[in-house]
C-alpha cells in the first residue's frame, strides 16, 4: 500500500466524523517543496459536499488526522491545502516490511482468466525490421506487465505465411537464385527470402516500364506484367495444393522461420503459441454463415455478406465475398474464436498492430460482441505509432527497410564505440566487454522505443539513445551498476531489519516514498497496457537515487546503524530498478 491509499480511508473517516458525509474520493499531490509535509490533501473538490471555509476544514481534518493517527505527525494548511508530516518511523517499518521480499512490486498469484498477447506476426517474404522491433518490444514488455499484476499470459503470434506477396518472392528466387540457399550464400535465411522480394520488385518495374514504352496505359501495365501474372498463377496453385508449389513454399519458409528465430533471441522476446495464416485463412466462414441466419448479418444481391455497423458511427463491412472466399476480417474473426477453444481460460486478448489498423479492429471487436462472445468484451488494440529514423520514411519493396538485425548490430557498435570514449570499462576481458556493449546498446534501443506512448510516433537517433545521461537506458543501467559497486564494498553490510527510530534523512524517506510507488505503477501500467509508465517510474526512481547518492554518505557514514540502513536502501532501489527493467526486457549489468 501507498501512503496515499493509507491514508485515503483515514481522511473519509475524518471527513464522516467531523460532518456527518460521505466523502467519495480524496485528492492528493505532492507537497511542495517550500512547504513541510510528505503529502498534500486536497480540500477544494470536498466543498462540493462539504460546506465552509477550506481552510478551516482542511485544519479540522488535520486535527483529527493528528489525533487519530499515528504515523502522522503534524499538518498545516496554506489555504486550501492541508499539508501532513508522516513519522519516520512510518517509512522504516514499510522498508522492513519489504526487505527481504523478492520481486517486491510483483503480485505473486496469477488470476484464473487468462489474457493472450499477440505481437510481431510477420510476412514471411522478407526479414523484421525496425517497425518489427517497436512491435515486439511493446507487446513482449505488455505481457511481462501483465504477469507482474496478476494475470496469466499467453504470449502469440500469427505468421502470415501465404499470399501473393509471399509467392512473388518464391517466383523470384526461382527466376533469378541459381539455386542460392542460406548455406551457400551466407545469408540469413529471411535475409535470402527478402532479397528475392527485392528482386521480385524490380523485374515488375522493369516490365511496367517496357510495356508502357510499347503503348500499354500504365495502370493496365500494372495488372498486366508477366512476372506478377507468373505469381498470381503461383499462388493459385499453392491454394490448389500443387506438390511442387507447396514444397517450395515449405523450403523457403523454412528459411524464413531458421532466421526470425536468431533475431527473436537477440531482441530478447519469445512466445508461448504459434498460429499460421496458411491453418487459419479458412477459419470464420462457418462463422459468419452462422451469423447470417441469426441476423447479425446480411446478404446483398451479388451474395456477398456484409455486416452493417451505421448505427455504431462505423460503415458496412463485408464479411464474405460474393464467391464464398473469406476476407481478412473473416480470418481474424475465426481466429479469435480458435484461440478462446484451445485456451478456454482466456478472458481477453491484446493485439498488438500498428495504428493504421485502428478501424479494423473497431469492427472486428464490434463484430465478436454482435455474435455474442462474452470476452469480446475483454478485446484492445495495442496501437501505435510508426517508427522513423533521421534518414526518413521506409519501404520493404524498395529494399529501404532498416532491417532488424542490422539495428542490434548497429546498437552494439554505437554503445561500444561511446563507451571507449568515455574510457569506462578499464580491466574488462575482450568478451566482458563485447557482453557489455550488447547489453547497453540493446538497453539504450528498448527503453528509447518503451519510454514513449505507444501512440505517439518516434524518431529514433541510435547515437541520442546511447546517451551515458538523461532519460535513457544506459543511464539507468549506469546507475544499477553503481549500486552493485557500493554493495561488492559493504560486503556483510546491513543485513538485518532496520531500527524504526532511526531519524531520517530527507533524501531517505523521498527515495523511500518512490520505492513504495512501484507496486501501484505495475497495475496501472498494466490497466493501461503502457510500458512507457513503468520506464519513466525508473528513471524518476534513478534520478531520487542520484539526489541521495550526491547529497548523503553511504559507506563514508560512521553511525554503523545509519551505514546499514544505506546499504540496505541501496540494495532494494537496485533491485526495484531490476525488476522493472526486466518488465521492460532489459538487462542490468553489474558492473559498467
Amino acid at each position: 500500500m501507498s501512503l496515499q491509499n493509507d491514508l485515503t480511508q483515514k481522511v473519509i473517516e475524518a471527513v464522516k466524523q467531523l460532518y456527518q458525509v460521505d466523502l467519495p474520493t480524496v485528492e492528493f499531490q505532492p507537497t511542495r517543496k517550500d512547504f513541510e509535509g510528505d503529502i498534500t490533501v486536497v480540500v477544494f473538490p470536498m466543498l462540493r459536499l462539504v460546506k465552509g471555509n477550506p481552510v478551516q476544514i482542511g485544519t479540522k481534518i488535520g486535527e483529527y488526522l493528528v489525533e487519530n493517527v499515528d504515523e502522522v505527525l503534524k499538518c498545516n494548511v496554506v489555504q486550501g491545502f492541508l499539508n501532513i508530516v508522516i513519522a519516520d518511523s512510518y517509512y522504516l517499518n514499510f522498508f522492513n516490511s519489504i526487505f527481504e521480499e523478492t520481486d517486491f512490486g510483483y503480485v505473486k498469484s496469477q488470476s484464473n482468466d487468462a489474457v493472450m498477447v499477440e505481437y510481431s506476426s510477420p510476412n514471411t517474404n522478407k526479414p523484421l525490421h525496425l517497425g518489427h522491433i517497436r512491435n515486439n518490444l511493446l507487446g513482449y514488455s505488455v505481457a511481462e506487465i501483465l504477469k507482474a499484476s496478476g494475470k496469466k499470459v499467453y504470449k502469440t503470434q500469427i505468421i502470415n505465411d501465404r499470399g501473393i506477396h509471399i509467392c512473388k518472392s518464391m517466383l523470384a528466387w526461382q527466376k533469378f537464385s541459381e539455386g542460392e540457399t542460406p548455406e551457400s550464400s551466407g545469408l540469413k535465411g529471411d535475409h535470402l527470402v527478402g532479397k528475392y522480394y527485392v528482386a521480385f520488385d524490380k523485374a515488375y518495374k522493369e516490365q511496367i516500364a517496357e510495356l508502357v514504352e510499347s503503348g500499354t496505359p500504365k495502370d493496365k501495365a500494372e495488372k498486366e506484367a508477366p512476372i506478377l501474372l507468373e505469381a498470381q498463377e503461383m499462388l493459385r496453385k499453392w491454394e490448389a495444393g500443387d506438390d511442387e508449389v507447396v514444397a517450395l513454399w515449405k523450403k523457403m519458409n523454412g528459411w524464413v522461420y531458421e532466421g526470425f528465430d536468431i533475431t527473436y533471441k537477440n531482441l530478447g522476446v519469445d512466445f508461448d503459441t504459434l498460429y499460421y495464416e496458411s491453418d487459419t485463412y479458412l477459419l470464420g466462414r462457418d462463422v459468419v454463415k452462422d451469423g447470417l441466419e441469426r441476423g447479425v448479418f446480411f446478404k446483398k444481391e451479388d451474395g456477398s455478406v456484409w455486416i452493417d455497423l451505421t448505427d455504431e458511427g462505423l460503415d458496412e463491412k463485408i464479411v464474405l465475398r460474393s464467391d464464398g472466399t473469406a476476407v481478412y476480417m473473416t480470418q481474424d474473426i475465426g481466429t479469435a474464436i480458435q484461440r478462446v477453444t484451445d485456451h478456454p481460460d482466456i478472458n481477453g486478448m491484446v493485439y498488438t498492430v500498428g495504428n493504421e489498423q485502428d478501424y479494423h479492429f473497431k469492427v472486428l471487436f464490434l463484430i465478436l460482441k454482435k455474435l455474442g462472445y462474452s470476452w469480446a468484451e475483454q478485446l484492445f488494440h495495442l496501437s501505435y505509432g510508426m517508427v522513423d529514423l533521421p534518414s526518413g520514411k521506409m519501404k520493404s519493396r524498395e529494399g529501404t527497410v532498416v532491417d532488424a538485425d542490422d539495428l542490434i548490430k548497429n546498437m552494439e557498435d554505437t554503445a561500444e564505440s561511446i563507451s571507449q570514449e568515455l574510457g569506462k570499462l578499464e580491466g574488462y576481458s575482450g568478451e566482458e566487454k563485447k557482453q557489455l556493449y550488447r547489453t547497453i546498446g540493446l538497453g539504450a534501443l528498448k527503453y528509447y522505443i518503451l519510454k514513449v506512448d505507444p501512440k505517439k510516433r518516434i524518431l529514433f537517433n541510435p547515437e541520442e539513445s546511447v546517451d551515458f545521461q538523461g532519460n535513457t537506458g544506459p543511464f539507468i543501467q549506469y546507475t544499477y551498476a553503481r549500486i552493485q559497486s557500493i554493495l561488492r564494498k559493504a560486503e556483510g553490510v546491513g543485513s538485518s531489519a532496520v531500527e524504526t527510530s532511526l531519524d531520517l534523512h530527507e533524501k531517505e524517506k523521498e527515495l523511500l516514498k518512490q520505492i513504495q510507488l512501484f507496486p501501484e505503477t505495475v497495475q496501472l501500467a498494466a490497466e493501461n497496457f503502457s510500458p512507457a509508465l513503468i520506464a519513466n517510474y525508473t528513471y524518476d526512481l534513478v534520478k531520487e537515487f542520484n539526489s541521495f547518492y550526491q547529497q548523503v554518505s553511504i559507506l563514508g557514514e560512521t553511525d554503523e546503524q545509519k551505514k546499514n540502513f544505506r546499504v540496505q536502501l541501496s540494495q532494494k532501489v537496485g533491485e526495484v530498478i531490476q525488476s522493472s527493467f526486466r518488465l521492460l526486457g532489459i538487462d542490468v549489468p553489474d558492473r559498467m
